[in-house]
């Protein structure tokens, strides 16, 4: 039935589905995980690196986590390259905002102007979907912490706790069970690793297949963007019990 309906964004099926953008949600399915997690003190975001050679040279920068603002960094799946046209418009948005008020944006009304920008593409014949979700962690004066997720048919929601990417449902379920409102930012970092490490395709969780970032308060007040290093990654794994500690050699 969905032959005759999928040959553009602009046209509705019988039953009121537009095709093409659930095939781009259908392309987030395939790509490595994201999960976001509110707790009392913070947003945690944490993501799966695809290592899809060992002869690929591992980036130094992030893969995943993006810092948009001071106080907003979001997580990503789907297509990068698509991804990254929509932070750069973010971080200019964001600017922008800054420079007219002289205050930081709204973490909300960053998030609904780009969901704008994504909607646009799914209205308009010749444009294809963005095929990329992203997770939003950030602080404002508002609303505190928040966090939210987009797909690529511009709705956005806020959550406690979201997942993106390969296997979300699993990721989401264990999420249900195990997320608790009061939770501090150390509790929601063991949550996010041991959900990762049961979802994730590969056999074991290491540092060079993880991203973990935080967003958070200083004891001064300003909202701080933390990205994990590899060596504290691989502390935080033996922690946790996920990995086993290495050998020391002689």
């Amino acid at each position: 039935m969905s032959r005759r309906y999928d040959s553009r964004t602009t046209i509705f099926s019988p039953e009121g589905r537009l095709y093409q953008v659930e095939y781009a949600m259908e392309a987030i399915g395939n790509a490595g995980s994201a999960i976001g997690i509110l707790a009392k003190d913070g947003v945690v975001l944490v993501g799966e690196k695809k290592v899809t050679s060992k002869l690929l040279q591992t980036s130094m920068s992030t893969e995943k986590m993006y810092k948009i603002d001071d106080h907003v960094a979001c997580a990503v799946a789907g297509i990068m390259s698509d991804a990254n046209i929509l932070i750069n418009t973010a971080r200019v948005q964001a600017q922008r905002y800054t420079f007219m008020y002289q205050e930081p944006m709204p973490v909300e009304q960053l998030v609904q102007s780009l969901c704008d920008t994504k909607q646009g593409y799914t209205q308009f014949g010749g444009l294809r979907p963005f095929g990329v979700s992203f997770l939003f962690a950030g602080w404002d004066k508002n609303h505190g912490f928040q966090l939210y997720m987009s797909d690529p048919s511009g709705n956005y929601g806020g959550w406690k706790a979201a997942a993106v990417g390969a296997n979300n449902q699993a990721a989401q379920s264990i999420l249900k069970q195990d997320y608790k409102d009061d939770a501090t930012r150390e509790e929601v970092v063991q949550l996010a690793i041991k959900v990762l490490s049961k979802t994730m395709d590969s056999t074991s969780l290491t540092a060079e297949k993880l991203e973990l970032a935080e967003v958070y308060l200083t004891p001064s007040g300003s909202v701080k963007y933390h990205v994990h290093s590899p060596d504290s990654l691989t502390k935080l794994l033996v922690k946790h019990g996920v990995t086993q500690p290495a050998a020391e050699t002689s």
